[in-house]
Parts: structure tokens; C-alpha cells; sequence
């Protein structure tokens, strides 16, 4: 992406303006070795373990942490994919928003969850996955993994692993995919 793409998010009318290329896809890469590093050294095992990336922005970031924590440790790594279209708290204010497949591949009874999405902002995506998983079973343990924290919660949520926290103001956007990440601006379609 460089600085004159738009890139469009057809749920919201709404299209990205990339302003400047905050990392590039091996800052990115680097960032998410790093973090594959630090969900086995906390956790010492992987065999309780289940990955759980968020649809649309989360779910390449889910899909690169499973492939690098099976290099890694040489075990694989269970990875669901979690919609939390309709968990979310602001449908009055957006429009719903078009959901995408929920697919978890085992039970989360007793087991450690690492959410993986891609920019953490308020914290309300975030409250939205913890009530969908719950539908899925208990777990043990969720922790938190996102590749950008960009500050301004709302809620008491605070990730466990973060590939760069970036402070941004509440009006920029940020763009994170394997490629990089941008910071711009959203503007109306």
C-alpha cells in the first residue's frame, strides 16, 4: 500500500488513506516471531493451547503466530476463526456489519485461548470475542494477542502480547496486514 491507496471497508462506507508505512512486512514478521517466542515462554507447553483469530483483521495474524509456533516448537497448534459480528455493542450506531464464518476446530473446555487480532483500539471488539467465546465452552485461561496497540480504551482490556504498541490519536486509522502498517486516515465513500 502506498501513500495514495485507498483501501475500501464496504461495511461502513468508509475508506482507508494511507498517510505513512509505520512497519514494514519484515518489521512485521519480526514482530510476530518475537510474540510466537513469548506465548511459549509464558505458557511453557503448547498441547493445551488454541489460537482464536478474530474475522477479517485478526485471522492472517492467527494463521502466520500458528505456522511460526509450530517451527518454533515443533508441535501444531489448533486455530479457530471467531465472527463476533453480532456480539458487538455498537449495532445502534453501525450498520451490521457482513459476518464472516465462525469455525472453532476443538473444544475450549480447561484450555489456554489466545485471542489474536490485528489493532487493538477501545477494547469493545475485544469484550464482543470473551461473550462469543463463551458460547464455544469455558477455557482455562484467554490471553490476548494483537499485532498494533494503538491506545484509547474504553474498557479494562490490556493485551499479553503485542507486536508494537503504536499511540495514535483518536482521529487516525491504522491498517496492520503481513505486509506492514499504515497510519491514515478513514474517509467517507
Amino acid at each position: 500500500m502506498n501513500q495514495n491507496q485507498l483501501r475500501q471497508d464496504h461495511t461502513s462506507g468508509l475508506a482507508f488513506f494511507a498517510r505513512n508505512e509505520l512497519l514494514s512486512g519484515q518489521d512485521v514478521e519480526r514482530a510476530l516471531k518475537r510474540m510466537a517466542h513469548e506465548i511459549i515462554e509464558k505458557n511453557g507447553t503448547l498441547e493445551d493451547l488454541v489460537l482464536v483469530a478474530l474475522q477479517r483483521g485478526g485471522a492472517m495474524f492467527g494463521i502466520r503466530l500458528q505456522e511460526l509456533l509450530s517451527e518454533i516448537a515443533g508441535l501444531g497448534v489448533p486455530l479457530g476463526l471467531l465472527d463476533v459480528s453480532f456480539y458487538r455493542d455498537d449495532l445502534e450506531q453501525r450498520p451490521v456489519p457482513t459476518s464472516a464464518e465462525t469455525t472453532i476446530p476443538t473444544s475450549l473446555e480447561d484450555k489456554t485461548v489466545i485471542l489474536v487480532d490485528d489493532v487493538l483500539f477501545t477494547g469493545r471488539t475485544i469484550r464482543a470475542a470473551l461473550n462469543a467465546l463463551s458460547d464455544w465452552g469455558r477455557p482455562r485461561v484467554v490471553q490476548l494477542a494483537v499485532m498494533v496497540d494503538r491506545g484509547h480504551r474504553e474498557l479494562p482490556i490490556r493485551p499479553d502480547f503485542i507486536g508494537k504498541n503504536l499511540p495514535t490519536s483518536r482521529d487516525e486509522a491504522i491498517s496492520a496486514n503481513l505486509d506492514g502498517v499504515w497510519i491514515g486516515t478513514m474517509v467517507a465513500q
